[in-house]
């Protein structure tokens, strides 16, 4: 969550562009790349992405413990979920990956810190009540580190990042359908000149 103030999240279609995506996102300066779940080819979308020099790659929208364990013979180096679960999160604790879950209430984050957790997705952020719903929940755990995702684009990231327990922000903005690879890269750059 430090290394990049956003984390770009990947939906693909086609693990032949996976390679291309990962390398143009990496020369833009974002190295922590988010693989969703959302289609068949995110298994080996990992797989591709891993075999570029600099990229971080982690699984998202992971919501079960066979997916979790996909995931992890794919090579994921994090992992990202929508929710926490007590059966899920104690799985992905147990193992030591760095994981992210999505929470939306104090009850979410509660059911986190009993698993030791610190570091949470606040998704969907923008439905959820926005950066002013955040800093109200943020208010009583003080310890918790926050990386909203959903709803967030290049003119609000600034707001999310310049809340002090947000580490970091999850932007699609970042991969347009329809965009070259070129355009991605200086999409990636102008993420990584955000203010912070």
């Amino acid at each position: 969550m430090r290394t990049s103030a956003v984390i770009p999240v990947l939906v693909i279609d086609d693990a032949s562009t996976a390679r291309p995506l990962a390398e143009a996102l990496v020369r833009g300066g974002l190295k922590v790349l988010e693989v969703t779940l959302r289609t068949p080819a995110a298994l080996d979308a990992i797989r591709e992405m891993k075999q570029v020099t600099g990229a971080i790659v982690g699984a998202g929208t992971v919501v079960s413990t066979d997916q979790f364990a996909q995931v992890m013979d794919a090579g994921a180096e994090f992992i990202v979920s929508p929710g926490l679960t007590e059966r899920l999160g104690s799985v992905i604790v147990e193992s030591g990956v760095p994981f992210l879950p999505g929470v939306a209430s104090a009850g979410d984050i509660m059911r986190g810190y009993d698993l030791g957790l610190r570091h949470f997705k606040f998704f969907p952020a923008e439905t959820s009540g926005g950066l002013r719903a955040l800093k109200a929940l943020a208010a009583p755990f003080h310890e918790a580190k926050f990386c909203p995702t959903g709803g967030i684009s290049p003119a609000t990231a600034p707001d999310w990042l310049g809340f002090d327990p947000v580490l970091c922000v999850g932007g699609s903005w970042v991969t347009p359908k329809g965009a070259s690879m070129d355009e991605i890269e200086q999409l990636a750059r102008g993420a990584v000149a955000l203010p912070r």
